[in-house]
């Protein structure tokens, strides 16, 4: 991949799980910050341009423009031949939790996140109860998905680890805990050469 430019911002997961795939892959990049909080229309115009709903995060590379953070790490590893994409069958098992992520852990935590920024102003009755339910089902199969290997898909960390990463780091911000399995995962994640905190990867004014 050449000519590498992210566009993110440190309160968003998905964008952090490109970040965090193109630093351990070692994909020499550039990013850059986009406020997701202000207007749409007050972004880059190089941003809008490439992004159809206005959203991070937004990968430009070898002169091709990709959205959807699942879609884009499934090209990181295929282009790189890192994180899982130097085997078939990995790649597979890697898209099998990605697809899975984004229906469980990637819009519980997310959801339970923005109830605690918001006062809960928005949120019907009973949707928390509901979405911590729905965490607590999730808690469980992640300890399930990791077994006894040291990462999701075995003894190195793959774009499926990359992914969950991007809201499980957080689940103190959205109010629940972590298994104890999931939490010395998130131990072995940070401890990576090339692991750096969402406000590293965005830095804000």
């Amino acid at each position: 991949m050449r000519n590498v430019v992210l566009f993110g911002h440190s309160d968003s997961g998905h964008a952090y799980k490109v970040a965090l795939a193109l630093s351990l892959a070692g994909v020499a990049h550039q990013r850059r910050t986009v406020d997701i909080w202000a207007d749409p229309a007050s972004r880059p115009a190089e941003f809008l341009t490439a992004s159809p709903f206005a959203e991070v995060p937004l990968l430009l590379a070898d002169g091709e423009a990709m959205t959807q953070s699942a879609s884009i790490l499934t090209e990181i590893a295929q282009r790189s031949g890192m994180l899982g994409g130097d085997d078939a069958d990995r790649m597979r098992r890697a898209r099998e939790i990605l697809f899975w992520e984004a229906n469980r852990i990637g819009m519980c935590l997310p959801q339970l996140i923005e109830d605690r920024r918001v006062s809960g102003k928005g949120f019907p009755e009973g949707a928390v109860d509901w979405l911590r339910m729905r965490y607590a089902v999730d808690c469980a199969r992640f300890d399930r998905l990791l077994g006894d290997s040291p990462f999701l898909l075995g003894d190195a960390p793959t774009i499926a680890d990359c992914c969950v990463m991007g809201y499980a780091q957080w689940h103190e911000k959205a109010g629940v805990c972590a298994s104890d399995a999931m939490a010395r995962w998130l131990d072995r994640m940070r401890a990576l050469p090339g692991y750096r905190t969402a406000a590293e990867f965005f830095p804000t004014a």
